[in-house]
């Protein structure tokens, strides 16, 4: 395909893997950030030592912490900053970006206050840009490393999905599409409140049945929410539901997941969140999912319950006890009380 010029926001660890990856197939990368140390380490090294070490990016990749030239004349504009930092990123940019200019969105979170997913806030400043989420189970270290992996392009515009993913696949790193953007950006931000939950089972001393059972009824607390918010139900079932679920909840690559840990581990929110030493999204989801759950009416037991651990003091244990000791009612009761009424 023709050679791009691709604009990355954010050099943490997923941002610095996609510009590997886009480096490799000879686009040209720009990458910002407003850490001027990181910076000089990453012209000087060639390496993010900070968030990726051991892997030399290669000499079409630039660095800037300047913004506004790092996105100037790049065709893709590629959000990898925490969710949070989403608003003050886009308001440093307002005035300099083109129509023509694509977002793509690799950050997975809610805005805390406004409980807007990140699309929401990127049409809030450019209405007219196209915008493409991309999401799935793709831990940084891996794709790094060439291990396939595959992830999700989606966009209300096709044509926008299908640019993406002919930009971004490669032999190790497949890329499907998908309509769903409201589906795919609630999967991936979510997934992070369970693995959350995931950490404090294990930091508890419980085994597979509870964190099976967890990631289960999880994805069930996920996908009603979603669907309450205008999503297709069959998205959560794909690569950035489930696939993205059981990545997040089993592997210690994730800080959603270590910090759980650390909590069930009767370590406070504030050791735990410093111990990873990294932003943890599902901190802030937590927050965001319970009141997007009471907004919609949407019963998530489990999202409840982590919310009382992190923002209430609730003792881990006694949480647990409260989920498994909950009024008995059918396991799917969607399809027992609307489509099987003899049963």
């Amino acid at each position: 395909m023709q050679r791009k010029k691709i604009a990355i926001l954010g050099a943490g660890s997923w941002g610095t893997a996609l510009a590997l990856t886009l480096a490799e197939k000879n686009h040209i990368i720009h990458m910002w950030t407003r850490n001027e140390k990181d910076i000089n380490d990453l012209i000087k090294y060639k390496e993010n030592k900070r968030y990726l070490a051991g892997f030399k990016l290669p000499d079409n990749v630039y660095y800037f912490t300047d913004i506004i030239d790092c996105i100037k004349n790049c065709e893709i504009i590629v959000l990898a900053v925490a969710s949070q930092a989403i608003r003050s990123v886009l308001e440093k940019i307002k005035n300099s970006v083109y129509i023509n200019q694509l977002f793509v969105n690799v950050s997975k979170g809610i805005e805390k206050g406004s409980l807007m997913r990140i699309s929401e806030i990127v049409y809030d400043y450019f209405p007219e840009n196209h915008y493409v989420v991309l999401s799935g189970p793709s831990h940084a270290e891996e794709v790094s490393r060439k291990i396939p992996t595959t992830i999700v392009a989606a966009s209300k515009n096709r044509w926008a999905a299908e640019l993406v993913q002919d930009i971004f696949i490669t032999p190790n790193l497949r890329v499907y599409t998908n309509p769903d953007v409201v589906g795919v950006e609630i999967g991936g931000s979510l997934k992070n409140v369970i693995a959350l939950g995931a950490g404090i089972c294990d930091g508890l001393g419980f085994g597979d049945n509870a964190k099976a059972a967890l990631m289960t009824r999880g994805i069930r607390e996920i996908a009603r929410l979603g669907v309450a918010m205008g999503a297709y139900s069959s998205t959560f079932a794909g690569l950035t539901g489930i696939g993205d679920l059981i990545v997040t909840c089993t592997s210690m690559h994730s800080r959603n997941r270590r910090c759980g840990i650390l909590l069930g581990q009767g370590h406070s929110l504030e050791e735990a969140v410093s111990s990873i030493g990294m932003v943890v999204e599902g901190v802030y989801t937590t927050s965001a999912a319970y009141k997007l759950s009471q907004k919609y009416n949407v019963e998530m037991p489990i999202t409840a319950e982590i919310y009382k651990i992190i923002y209430e003091g609730y003792s881990a244990r006694e949480s647990v006890y409260s989920l498994m000791c909950r009024s008995k009612t059918h396991e799917i009761e969607e399809v027992i009380e609307q489509n099987i009424s003899g049963w």
